[in-house]
């Protein structure tokens, strides 16, 4: 369930949307998979993404105790790869045999939702119970101010920090700042020779350094949907990347490797901090133990706006569901506070809602607690004020390419700032 994973698998999209919109357009609302069976027992099919080799209890419980609670309701449980998801929710949805609850990403999904595939919720859901979920987390669901999905689960990065990497350079504390960034970057390659940090250029991969720019003050869009970035603060974003590119203060594979490589560079003792999340604290522990050995965490590092990301799965429901009320009903019951609350602790993830957001689990941590409880904290106590920070647009992949694309010319000296800054936003508005 890595933010990296999160962002991946997107060219499919590209393939078949036109094929899904035209198919969702003229579709005179087809029967899905599910439906009401021969004894009057309304069935609903419920997809996840990989979570059933981990929480196949969990989830069997869940169901049962929903089923208990709505006799007249069947719960069927599909777990799909992640791999797979996006292909076959796209071929399901084209085909009118969608289920009824789908748990995608709001990144992927608003894609969807600007086809008009999914159930608007704003008048099925009440205010109060809107109300329980995170503000913030609610609107990463949303188009054009329409409700589309509940939130569920939630993950968000912290700095994951090398102490003695960072007491060579003669560094006290690990930045806070992308300001600060900079000046460890420094301290830390002439010091030690390594590297302070890893964020990927590869368009694919990860959103971070996309996520960076708003966090540094830039609008990647207006209200019409126009680039918006072409500003001296979208500028002072390209010029930081590009300045601590060439001069060999980041690793030169940023232009061709993703998230993963800065977990194993970070592994290796090669970078002083990685940005990521607190789950890669387990993976460290056993892949390089000697480094989590003298590995702390702090909060995620932002910009001069102290803007926090937040990574969100949500539910859906599909339009043409034919049991929209038993699937709406189930999706709030997957994502209330309990049962929140039941799967953060079995996943380590975070709730999004406000009431299990607040159980001490995630606010009564020693002091001397491991780094992966520390953690926990930290990242909880981020969701406060966090929020999705890429636009809430059907072509975000398409608008993080683009960027990407321009700012590795300017790192590589193919473009100056100036024009890969202009090219990005021409080429954004002339699509």
């Amino acid at each position: 369930m890595s933010r990296a994973k999160q962002w991946k698998q997107f060219g499919i999209f590209a393939l078949l949307g036109l094929l899904l919109s035209w198919m969702i357009s003229c579709s005179p609302n087809p029967a899905s998979n599910s439906g009401q069976s021969a004894s009057g027992t309304a069935e609903v099919e419920f997809w996840t993404m990989q979570l059933e080799d981990k929480f196949a209890d969990y989830f069997k419980q869940l169901i049962a105790q929903f089923e208990q609670e709505n006799p007249t309701v069947k719960i069927r449980w599909v777990d799909v790869p992640w791999a797979d998801m996006q292909s076959k929710i796209l071929t399901s949805v084209s085909a009118g045999t969608a289920p009824d609850v789908v748990n995608l990403n709001p990144d992927f999904a608003a894609q969807l939702a600007g086809r008009n595939a999914w159930l608007t919720l704003d008048d099925r859901i009440p205010a109060e119970v809107k109300a329980e979920y995170l503000p913030n987390i609610w609107k990463a669901s949303t188009l054009e101010n329409k409700s589309y999905g509940i939130p569920w689960y939630l993950s968000t990065s912290v700095a994951i920090y090398n102490k003695d990497l960072l007491q060579k350079a003669g560094v006290a504390k690990p930045p806070t700042t992308y300001e600060e960034l900079a000046q460890v970057a420094q301290q830390v390659k002439d010091k030690t020779g390594k590297y302070a940090f890893f964020t990927t250029v590869v368009p694919e991969d990860s959103a971070e350094l996309l996520q960076s720019m708003v966090q540094m003050g830039v609008t990647l869009v207006d209200a019409e949907g126009k680039a918006a970035f072409n500003t001296p603060e979208g500028k002072a974003a390209f010029q930081y990347w590009t300045s601590l590119y060439q001069q060999n203060l980041l690793p030169k594979e940023v232009l061709t490797q993703g998230h993963r490589r800065a977990i194993e560079l970070y592994q290796a003792g090669e970078t002083a901090v990685l940005s990521t999340g607190p789950q890669f604290l387990n993976t460290i522990a056993t892949n390089a133990p000697a480094i989590a050995q003298v590995s702390a965490v702090a909060p995620q590092i932002s910009g001069k706006t102290n803007k926090k990301n937040v990574a969100v799965m949500n539910l859906v429901v599909p339009r043409n569901s034919d049991q929209p009320d038993a699937a709406v009903k189930f999706a709030l019951f997957v994502t209330n506070n309990p049962n929140q609350l039941a799967f953060a602790k079995a996943a380590n993830v975070l709730p999004s809602t406000v009431a299990a957001l607040k159980d001490s689990y995630f606010t009564q941590i020693a002091a001397d607690a491991p780094a992966i409880d520390q953690a926990r904290a930290i990242s909880a106590k981020q969701m406060q004020d966090a929020e999705i920070l890429l636009p809430s647009i059907k072509d975000v992949k398409e608008l993080q390419k683009i960027i990407y694309d321009n700012l590795q010319a300017a790192m590589l000296a193919e473009k100056t700032v100036d024009q890969a800054l202009a090219d990005a936003a021409a080429e954004w508005d002339g699509r």
